[in-house]
């Protein structure tokens, strides 16, 4: 009880309070929830253009020195399941795993679909988790700024994709509304 007392104590001198507590949880929520958001957006449309374009156009790339479409899909769900396995405290797998192994548009629309799944896991975890140190690509990072990775990764490659869209005459899913 003691121990407890003396918690209370040192926070409420320290400024810490159950309300200021409760309003860092409430703004670390909203602020997952905002990247959250802007995640399944950008997810959504990478699996609508990965389902609309044929299994010839996987092998599309505007020059040489780019991955094709196909080599995109694969990425992203590899690098989704290293930074999603990260966030998640998992083994982390090679990043382009994925795209080294699946060749089909049938398996890296599986494989985009399954790391979809993973990452959704990973958005969820508690906001008490947000903060915990955590090892990506080398470095130090938290919880959270692996998600916030994850969310801008997807959306620069997205980008590409609708860069390989509009060049072959498609409308993205994006400009559809």
């Amino acid at each position: 009880m003691r121990r407890i007392l003396a918690a209370l104590a040192l926070g409420v001198v320290a400024g810490v309070t159950p309300a200021v507590l409760h309003a860092q949880a409430a703004g670390a929520t909203a602020s997952i929830d905002a990247v959250r958001d802007n995640w399944k957006g950008v997810i959504d449309n990478i699996t609508k253009a990965a389902e609309e374009l044929s299994e010839a156009d996987y092998a599309y790339r505007p020059v040489a020195t780019v991955r094709s479409f196909g080599e995109l899909v694969g990425h992203v769900a590899g690098s989704q399941n290293l930074i999603c396995a990260a966030a998640l405290g998992d083994k982390q797998p090679a990043e382009d795993a994925i795209e080294k192994a699946a060749k089909t548009k049938a398996a890296l629309v599986q494989a985009l679909r399954a790391s979809t799944e993973y990452c959704a896991k990973a958005y969820a975890i508690p906001a008490s988790s947000y903060g915990k140190g955590i090892q990506l690509f080398g470095g130090p990072s938290t919880p959270f700024g692996a998600l916030v990775l994850n969310a801008v990764h997807d959306g620069e490659h997205y980008g590409n994709m609708v860069t390989y869209m509009r060049m072959k005459g498609m409308v993205p899913p994006s400009s559809r509304r």
